[in-house]
């Protein structure tokens, strides 16, 4: 089988080459989707998780809570927006350490299919998984009273950055998932995810918090772009003096590329090199 599919993959040249990376990876695109019916328990857990808190927050602890410019829950909004995004990271480290743990990408590695197929997947299903939980939890914000106030364009812009985070987090994930090897240790990361993410603007200002903290949750990525989507959305802030909330737009695009920059090469170096 082997002997008969490289001479193919080499014949036809870098366009047949491309078509059976497209291919593969579609396939394992597939695999990925597939666990949607088979397991629809943890798809909607998954995606309603983000709505619950939302209402959390938003009613139970919101009514504490005063922005100068507006409401507290629209001021909310594009924080859990963010929120959900980085959130996602968890589940691409398990589905990855999961996948190694019992052999799985062992056994992909071993069959005559494109060394991305893997990768470029389990990204695809895991980015289509995120972008249905967006679209969830947009839906349940505009059911409980939040409205994005800018044009049309400026909400597609705003979608985009928050799926960019996400794209980001993404290859962050699946080169923890290949670092750590078995989904028990993944809890780790589950832990370090959470102070992550609240040491950020998503539900207070970090000109309230002390000064070394206020400039890491300033310089947070994903403060970046929850401060950037609260612009677009025409939604209110508490602003800021600094220069990482004066340029939010600019810092919600440089910190995702950064991110994939680094972090894309160290996870196909670390896929290329597990065993065989």
């Amino acid at each position: 089988m082997t002997h008969a599919t490289e001479p193919l993959a080499l014949a036809g040249g870098p366009g047949t080459t491309l078509r059976w990376a497209v291919a593969d990876g579609w396939t394992v695109l597939l695999r990925g989707l597939t666990h949607w019916v088979r397991e629809p328990g943890v798809l909607l857990l998954g995606l309603f998780f983000p709505v619950l808190m939302m209402l959390m927050f938003g009613y139970l602890l919101g009514g504490a809570m005063a922005v100068p410019s507006g409401s507290y829950f629209e001021f909310l909004m594009p924080g859990m927006f963010a929120l959900a995004m980085v959130f996602g990271l968890e589940a691409t480290t398990i589905g990855v350490a999961t996948d190694a743990a019992r052999g799985i990408t062992d056994r992909f590695r071993s069959m005559p299919m494109a060394p991305s197929a893997v990768v470029v997947g389990r990204s695809a299903a895991d980015m289509l998984t995120s972008a249905a939980g967006l679209a969830v939890l947009v839906a349940g914000g505009l059911l409980v009273g939040w409205r994005t106030h800018g044009t049309p364009a400026e909400f597609l812009a705003a979608i985009g950055l928050l799926l960019l985070l996400r794209f980001a987090f993404l290859w962050l994930g699946v080169f923890l998932g290949l670092l750590i090897g078995k989904p028990e240790n993944a809890m780790a990361v589950q832990i370090l995810v959470w102070p992550f993410a609240f040491l950020s603007n998503t539900f207070a200002s970090p000109d309230t918090m002390p000064g070394w903290i206020g400039a890491i949750a300033d310089w947070n990525p994903m403060s970046a772009t929850a401060a950037a989507c609260r612009d677009l959305f025409g939604n209110p802030g508490w602003g800021g003096g600094s220069w990482a909330a004066e340029h939010a737009i600019v810092l919600a695009i440089a910190w995702p590329v950064l991110l994939v920059a680094v972090f894309f090469p160290l996870s196909v170096r670390r896929y290329q090199r597990l065993r065989k």
